[in-house]
């Protein structure tokens, strides 16, 4: 175990998401899908894990990990839920939590859009709307000029090119396809507008129109977020798989990286960091994915510790800039597994570090169970468990393995210093 190549300020954190956690987030472009007919969301959000009444609590779950840092996003919806009606009351509670987790000792990473948007964003033609980079610029602004001084980096969007890589992938049946398109037109009618649209349920037809429009709501963010504090790490969270090939494959794995990842690891050659968010690994053949042999996640893919390690090289590789683990985790109701992979993924991570990737931090996704967008409350990748009935959270063991890793490489640097 080394920890050559680590920042004395490097992050250990979790990361969470406001739409996910908090609950009753009804002014949302996410609650209104998930309660039209038909809905391609397995059951609605409704209460979540009650995360917005029970921050404080939360924060203490994490400081009491032994971390030093807290991703959470502000949710638009909340803090604007009709156009230009801006709720003090939101702004208070998300400068609370800044505040709650500086008093903690943990580095707030703020997200400043999650996927989700306010409902009235999303039927005036969401992020293809002409005006959709001034209005997120000003969302940008205003969350800036409340506690933008006390944040320890700003992630822009989250996953803007999670749909091209689901869809390169495979990974959502025909149907689903068809069960999308037929949700948004029956919120457009519902909502008596021409079109709907959100972030994280963009129909094939539509995903290059949607990328443009990303970048451009990236920049204006970016700018918003800069003339506050020029000094604030600024960057955005792309999914990532580990790409690889074997022989006669190189082309459809090159051709992949070109189509998702690239035009958006181009981009944050302008930004401070890359956010890498991994998952899995995916190994390509001449003629097209191979199988990985060996225990699967919850995806329905091979387990591959060393999968962070190569997305976040290759993300270095093509940006240049510094890359911030934003996200990293797995999906499976086997505590078991998730606690053996923790330790073997982070392990790699450093030993890449050591090797020149510069990597400034950790996020683990995440610090419980919860709403996992269209597939309900029925994938599992945290570190608690939450009953539904009474919200209470309990750790997994899985919890205890990453609170000693942490702790046994925040050792060695400390040791370093003395």
């Amino acid at each position: 175990m080394t920890r050559d190549g680590l920042p004395d300020d490097f992050l250990w954190g979790v990361a969470t998401a406001g739409h996910q956690n908090e609950g009753d987030n009804t002014a949302s472009d996410t609650w209104f899908l998930e309660h039209t007919t038909p809905s391609l969301f397995r059951e609605p959000s409704g209460p979540a894990c009650r995360g917005y009444q029970q921050w404080e609590s939360d924060l203490d779950l994490v400081a009491g990990l032994g971390l030093n840092a807290f991703r959470f996003s502000v949710e638009w919806a909340r803090v604007e839920p009709e156009r230009g009606v801006v709720s003090a009351e939101a702004l208070d509670h998300y400068e609370q939590m800044v505040d709650g987790c500086l008093d903690r000792g943990l580095a707030p990473v703020v997200t400043f859009n999650h996927f989700t948007g306010p409902h009235w964003f999303a039927a005036a033609g969401s992020w293809t709307g002409a005006d959709a980079p001034a209005r997120f610029a000003e969302q940008c602004d205003r969350v800036m000029a409340r506690f933008g001084d006390r944040i320890a980096f700003a992630v822009t969007l989250n996953e803007p090119n999670l749909e091209q890589l689901l869809q390169a992938g495979g990974k959502l049946p025909a149907e689903a396809e068809v069960l999308k398109t037929q949700m948004l037109a029956a919120a457009a009618r519902a909502a008596g507008t021409g079109t709907y649209a959100s972030a994280n349920v963009i129909p094939a037809d539509l995903q290059e129109a949607f990328q443009e429009a990303f970048i451009h709501a990236h920049r204006a963010a970016r700018t918003a977020i800069k003339a506050r504090r020029g000094d604030l790490p600024v960057g955005v969270s792309i999914a990532i798989a580990d790409e690889v090939a074997v022989p006669g494959g190189e082309e459809r794995r090159d051709a992949k990286r070109a189509a998702v990842y690239d035009p958006w690891l181009c981009e944050a050659r302008h930004d401070d960091f890359i956010g890498v968010q991994n998952y899995e690994r995916i190994v390509h053949g001449p003629g097209g994915e191979v199988k990985i042999e060996g225990e699967l996640n919850g995806m329905g893919t091979a387990i591959a510790p060393g999968s962070l390690t190569g997305a976040a090289r290759y993300a270095h590789a093509v940006s240049g800039v510094p890359v911030l683990v934003t996200e990293h985790g797995i999906q499976t109701p086997d505590d078991t597994q998730r606690a053996a992979f923790i330790p073997a993924a982070i392990d790699e991570l450093v030993a890449q570090a050591g090797a020149g990737t510069p990597v400034l931090g950790y996020c683990h996704w995440t610090l419980m169970d919860n709403f996992e967008w269209i597939f309900g409350y029925g994938a599992q990748l945290g570190l608690h468990e939450v009953d539904r009935a009474t919200f209470q959270r309990r750790p997994k063991p899985s919890a205890k393995t990453y609170a000693e890793v942490v702790r046994s490489y925040r050792d060695v640097l400390s040791d370093s210093r003395n």
